[in-house]
């Protein structure tokens, strides 16, 4: 998953040369969509046995209007808020700062946020983890220098978007991981897939960016990167997220994040991808890594 999910961010950077963050986006859930209503069609067709499989057994519990109030919160903060935030981020700054940001820093605010709502435990290393994490926060997010964080800084607008993703991430998280619990992963990522197609089409609309979608329909790179990004990163690499929280610790599943902004710098660099990137971004990226490990210590 990690591996699939670190090249994403090259694929976006390459489709947002031809097309609109907020159009690409779309074309990825389109896309993420019409697979989950082929798998549905040929589950259908198939007529598989369902009475043995836990799996199955949840996806036969109805969801709630309380299950449906947080997975239309998590198609807003998991799919359109998200990646509307986080591909805007990728074209104005480069792949691997957005990277960086919410692949360090949403596994602090997972943490956080569990041991709020999941009543994980805080202790004194945990503390000592969220200080460094701090330090290592600050100088990620402003490579050292505080003006790249002030409007009248030339990048302002790509760092907020891309500060806003590791704060949507770890809410789509940890509600996700809430309605996984007791109902089908499948289910759950369809109908959050479906909304945010929805809610993605309705902002491509207000933004004007209609015609350009319709347009690069039969665009060879476009589609390739949307097949990419919506059967590989979203139809599997979520399953797999959503899988994995449900049998492990938020915090433990969100470790697995450390791997893949060094993975996504490695490709950008490795592909000559346009960056705006420091040392002290690095540095900041490794004293959270640092953090995080004593955050999750045993």
């Amino acid at each position: 998953m990690i591996i699939i999910w670190s090249f994403s961010f090259i694929m976006v950077d390459v489709a947002v040369e031809h097309i609109p963050p907020l159009s690409i986006a779309l074309y990825r859930f389109t896309i993420a969509s019409l697979s989950f209503l082929i798998i549905d069609f040929y589950s259908k067709i198939l007529k598989k046995t369902q009475s043995k499989s836990d799996e199955i057994t949840r996806e036969n519990k109805p969801f709630e209007i309380k299950d449906w109030l947080l997975i239309f919160i998590a198609s807003f903060t998991g799919v359109s808020f998200f990646f509307m935030a986080q591909y805007n981020a990728i074209n104005l700054i480069g792949p691997s700062l957005p990277a960086l940001f919410v692949c360090l820093l949403a596994p602090v605010i997972i943490a956080i946020l569990a041991l709020i709502f999941f009543k994980e435990k805080l202790t004194n290393l945990k503390i000592i983890g969220f200080v460094i994490a701090s330090i290592g926060g600050f100088l990620l997010i402003t490579g050292g220098d505080i003006n790249n964080l002030t409007p009248q800084s030339p990048n302002f607008l790509g760092y907020l978007f891309a500060l806003f993703t590791p704060i949507l991430w770890a809410i789509y998280s940890t509600i996700t991981k809430k309605i996984s619990k007791e109902k089908s992963n499948f289910e759950m990522l369809k109908y959050i897939a479906y909304l945010g197609t929805i809610e993605l089409l309705i902002f491509v609309i207000i933004n004007g960016e209609l015609e350009i979608f319709i347009s690069n329909a039969f665009n060879i790179v476009v589609i390739f990167c949307a097949l990419y990004l919506g059967v590989g990163c979203y139809t599997l690499g979520y399953y797999i997220w959503q899988t994995s929280q449900k049998k492990l610790k938020s915090s433990k599943v969100a470790s697995f994040l450390y791997i893949e902004p060094f993975l996504t710098v490695f490709f950008s660099f490795l592909l000559q991808r346009k960056e705006i990137i420091v040392l002290w971004n690095i540095i900041g990226g490794f004293i959270i890594l640092i953090a995080v490990l004593i955050i999750n210590y045993k």
